[in-house]
C-alpha cells in the first residue's frame, strides 16, 4: 500500500541524509518506525490484558502455604 506524507522540505532533506548515512532509504526508515510503534502498541495491549486477567482471577493461598518449586515439578 502506498501513502502520501506531507512534511517540511528541510525535514525531508535531513531525513534523507540520515537514511543515506545509515545505508537506507527514507521509505525503509519510515516503514521500520511504523513497525516498531505498532509492535510496541501490541505489546502494551497484551500487557494490559494480562494485568486485567490477573486482577480478575487473582487467587488466594492459605496463610501457611509456601510455594516449593521442587514439589510442583514432581506433581
Amino acid at each position: 500500500m502506498n501513502i502520501t506524507l506531507s512534511a517540511d522540505e528541510e525535514l525531508i532533506r535531513k531525513a534523507r541524509e540520515y537514511a543515506k548515512r545509515h545505508n537506507s532509504t527514507l521509505n525503509n526508515i519510515i516503514r521500520r518506525h511504523l513497525e516498531h510503534i505498532t509492535n510496541e502498541m501490541d505489546a502494551l495491549s497484551a500487557a494490559r490484558e494480562f494485568e486485567s486477567i490477573c486482577s480478575d482471577y487473582a487467587g488466594e493461598s492459605p496463610p501457611d502455604y509456601h510455594f516449593n518449586r521442587e514439589e510442583e515439578y514432581r506433581r
